[in-house]
């Protein structure tokens, strides 16, 4: 089920991570109150009856954000010094309505639900996570984007001082981090901006104040701590795509039938996992929501626009 809460979510509207860990109650609950209603829950689609909720610190402390470091844990350690108030997001492009807005403004009205998902890396592993969020189609309607706008293009934060990954020398991306969905993805229910998770706001390791989530996709197209929003009318260049365009296409859609060049894409490691239990898991086509985006590249060649 879908449950409101607000941008700002209030300590006492925070739910306990030991309710939230009751994963299988959950589950069994609101698929009565779906059947009984009729009505198929954005939260629900695509989650099977063994996704068991990931705990909060795997979660926080289990991250790929290069902006502070390339390893797992280094976001969590250094994102701390990120600033995100106040936070400005430039909009441009294709729309009626452009130019600089506070993020507080940009969702001022908006409710944040609750969106319970699984979440595949390309790295072939994968978690399942409550976040809270806006829908995407709500945040780019309020700025009118024209005829012309077929696709929406989100950048990454650049502040070297704070964010040290983008002044490595080892680093090869050209900052910003950018990425870019196609206007019918964008607007479908499941994509949302992301301002918190277990009911809290959204950390700075996990892409504060807010960022994209897209479920069907591979993990790097949703992008983390965004200040710019352009609509064009040609597909823009993802920064993966920008640095082995053989490896990582625009399009990202879960496929275990597509492996990447250096691995296999059939299964993935559901986090937690140890040395002596992988807790692999068969891959699903869209990462299990084919019901409510399949439509969206029918008669593609998914193996060409992977």
């Amino acid at each position: 089920m879908l449950i409101g809460k607000s941008p700002k979510i209030p300590t006492s509207e925070i739910t306990s991570e030991t309710t939230y860990l009751n994963r299988r109650k959950f589950i069994g609950q609101s698929a009565a109150l779906i059947a009984g209603s009729g009505l198929l829950s954005s939260a629900q689609a695509g989650l099977q009856p063994d996704d068991e909720i990931t705990p909060e610190d795997i979660v926080t402390q289990f991250n790929n954000f290069y902006e502070f470091g390339t390893d797992k844990s280094d976001p969590f350690e250094n994102a701390h010094a990120m600033t995100t108030d106040p936070w400005t997001v430039n909009v441009s492009g294709e729309a009626k309505k452009t130019g600089d807005f506070a993020f507080e403004d940009i969702i001022k009205g908006m409710t944040a639900e609750e969106r319970i998902y699984r979440f595949r890396c390309v790295e072939a592993w994968s978690m399942v996570v409550p976040w809270m969020g806006i829908p995407l189609k709500k945040i780019l309607e309020q700025f009118e984007p024209t005829g012309n706008a077929k696709y929406v293009e989100f950048k990454t934060l650049v502040r070297p001082d704070e964010m040290p990954g983008q002044s490595s020398f080892f680093s090869s991306i050209d900052w910003p981090y950018t990425e870019g969905l196609r206007m019918d993805e964008a607007y479908n229910p499941l994509s949302i901006m992301v301002t918190g998770l277990f009911g809290k706001e959204l950390p700075n390791q996990n892409g504060a104040p807010w960022r994209l989530m897209v479920p069907w996709k591979y993990g790097f197209k949703s992008v983390k701590s965004i200040v710019s929003i352009r609509f064009v009318e040609k597909e823009p260049l993802n920064t993966w795509q920008q640095l082995q365009a053989s490896e990582y296409g625009f399009y990202a859609n879960v496929n275990p039938a597509v492996s990447h060049p250096r691995w296999s894409q059939a299964s993935e490691r559901r986090l937690p996992s140890t040395l002596f239990n992988t807790n692999r898991r068969p891959t699903l086509p869209f990462n299990g929501y084919a019901e409510e985006v399949a439509h969206l590249y029918k008669g593609m060649d998914l193996k060409k626009f992977f």
